[in-house]
């Protein structure tokens, strides 16, 4: 049985990269995940967002998918053609109608639309984590 609201003891600390044009966001999310136990990395410029996951590694990505200069989009087809980065769960958010489409195309595990709710952006965050460690039980 899943239980996606409560952390086991192996999600603390975590590691999440989060990249956002918009600097309120990026506060925003971090300041939440920290309350949570997980490990925040934020970057506001797209350019330097593979860099910023060579060096860190993380355990999940959050991406916002329309930001200057590259895309999220852009950003999620190097990562998923990248041996070392394509199996990082990556969940994308955007506003557009379409936002949902164009992230799983590009081959995101999870969207959600802004605005959203904490609690749905946790979940999908446990869910990720859970999935991507083997946690996750059928049935």
């Amino acid at each position: 049985m899943l239980n996606c609201n409560t952390k086991t003891d192996d999600m603390n600390n975590k590691q999440i990269l989060i990249c956002d044009d918009n600097q309120e966001i990026l506060d925003v999310i971090e300041m939440m995940l920290t309350m949570h136990d997980f490990s925040a990395i934020t970057e506001i410029d797209s350019t330097k967002l593979i860099g910023k996951i060579r060096e860190n590694k993380p355990d999940l990505i959050l991406l916002d998918l329309w930001m200057p200069l590259l895309s999220g989009e852009q950003i999620l087809r190097t990562i998923r053609s990248t041996d070392s980065m394509k199996d990082i769960p990556v969940i994308v958010f955007s506003a557009s109608v379409h936002g949902d489409d164009i992230a799983f195309e590009a081959g995101a595990d999870d969207f959600i639309a802004k605005p959203f709710d904490m609690n749905d952006l946790l979940f999908k965050i446990n869910t990720h984590l859970q999935i991507s460690e083997g946690d996750i039980l059928t049935n």
